[in-house]
């Protein structure tokens, strides 16, 4: 990676780790530390993706105007007065107020920051580039994770305003890295040239198939997963496989240690590799993932059989998320005209924060319904969605953008076998 492209992964890995403070116990602080109750509580959480909902949309078009970092710059401090407020929160408007900042401040940082890397890296390079970003996001979301456990006290509503507050300075580290950076002057993009016309970002981005597919199947991709950790299937694994609060932490470890262990050993593999047959092969992982879960739920009279099919279930997720990394969000950037770049990872950015809404509330319903065998057999439908829509999504793509390692490599060749007939 060059100098910039270090910073900015600096600056991501500091902004991860900042966050995995607080992550973990925004539920409990709310509904317990500060007695709001679980319904505010919800609210609160609620107000988070709902700002994020709001901002997204005009994300992309500001970022190809003003550039990305700007964009970050503010999307950081906002986050950082969002945190901060959450710390010194009290009352229920003034917790639904700062998780909406805060909520906000993230949404756009997310999409500029992945402008960023695009900005810094080639089609070539950009898979490494995703897939590192996601190994430190992963990281430090897990150490701070650890030492915010280490440092949290539910009796001391102080530990946690301690917890947010490093947590906005982190926000702020984060801005402060990536305002030294020295960006290219122009992205290192290698598709449409510029053209001072005005665009509705939207308009091309509706005419353009394969963008369309692939939102498509990044709905249904965060829908299945992201969006049933923390309800759907935290709920199916406590009541149905019967396992504790602690051992379904470990699984949500084990997930992360997945990531964190297997991240660069599937890289090698995977960026040779034509993008939409991996992310099929995810879909199938991901049934794996599901079937397993379901069986643990099946299993009666071996609680540690029933409980190693769960964590597994975690892990084999994991495995499916290492492999989309460097993957998914290559493929955007190398979809994307070089003039609207920004837009099309906000548009992505909107579909993931829809599932992450819709997911939640589809899998709490089921799982409030006691619809535990149907809840499995929709998410190993939808798995093997994944699938079906990456290979036809495969179809729509043109060799560079879908296995650009290999189309690199092919036209240096033909390169080098030319040279002496020019010459």
């Amino acid at each position: 990676m060059g100098a910039a492209l270090r910073r900015i992964q600096l600056g991501n890995a500091l902004s991860a780790f900042g966050n995995g403070f607080t992550v973990p116990y925004l539920f409990v602080y709310v509904a317990q530390v500060r007695g709001l109750g679980a319904g505010t509580a919800g609210v609160v959480l609620s107000a988070f993706a709902v700002a994020a909902l709001a901002v997204l949309p005009f994300t992309g078009r500001t970022i190809d105007r003003r550039g990305p970092l700007p964009v970050l710059l503010t999307g950081s401090v906002t986050a950082a007065v969002g945190a901060m407020g959450f710390g010194l929160a009290t009352t229920a408007p003034l917790a639904v107020a700062a998780s909406a900042v805060m909520g906000a401040g993230i949404a756009v940082m997310q999409p500029a920051l992945a402008t960023l890397i695009v900005w810094c890296s080639t089609p070539a390079t950009r898979s490494r580039a995703f897939a590192t970003q996601f190994f430190l996001a992963n990281l430090g979301l897990g150490i701070g994770g650890l030492v915010g456990g280490l440092m949290v006290d539910a009796s001391r509503p102080d530990s946690f305003t301690l917890l947010f507050s490093i947590e906005a300075v982190m926000f702020l580290v984060l801005g402060a890295v990536v305002a030294s950076v020295r960006l290219p002057r122009t992205p290192r993009m290698e598709t449409t040239a510029p053209t001072a016309k005005p665009v509705n970002g939207w308009r091309v981005l509706f005419a353009d198939r394969a963008m369309v597919q692939l939102c498509v199947l990044g709905g249904v991709m965060f829908f299945a997963c992201y969006g049933q950790f923390e309800s759907g299937l935290a709920a199916f694994a406590t009541e149905v496989t019967r396992i504790s609060t602690s051992t379904l932490g470990i699984a949500l470890a084990a997930n992360t240690a997945v990531i964190v262990a297997a991240q660069f050993l599937i890289l090698r593999t995977v960026e040779r590799r034509r993008r939409s047959r991996v992310i099929a092969g995810v879909g199938l992982l991901w049934a794996l993932a599901w079937i397993a879960a379901g069986l643990s739920g099946l299993v009666h009279g071996s609680q540690a059989v029933a409980t190693a099919l769960l964590i597994s279930t975690y892990a084999i997720f994991g495995l499916g998320e290492a492999m989309l990394s460097p993957t998914v969000a290559p493929l955007v950037a190398d979809l994307a005209p070089a003039r609207l770049v920004g837009q099309y990872n906000s548009a992505f950015a909107l579909v993931k924060q829809l599932a992450l809404a819709v997911g939640p509330a589809a899998g709490g319903l089921m799982a409030g319904a006691g619809l535990y065998g149907e809840y499995v057999v929709v998410m190993v439908a939808c798995s093997l969605g994944i699938t079906w829509l990456a290979l036809r999504l495969g179809r729509s793509l043109a060799p560079v953008q879908d296995q650009p390692l290999r189309s690199v490599v092919v036209a240096s060749s033909v390169g080098r076998v030319q040279e002496p007939v020019a010459a």
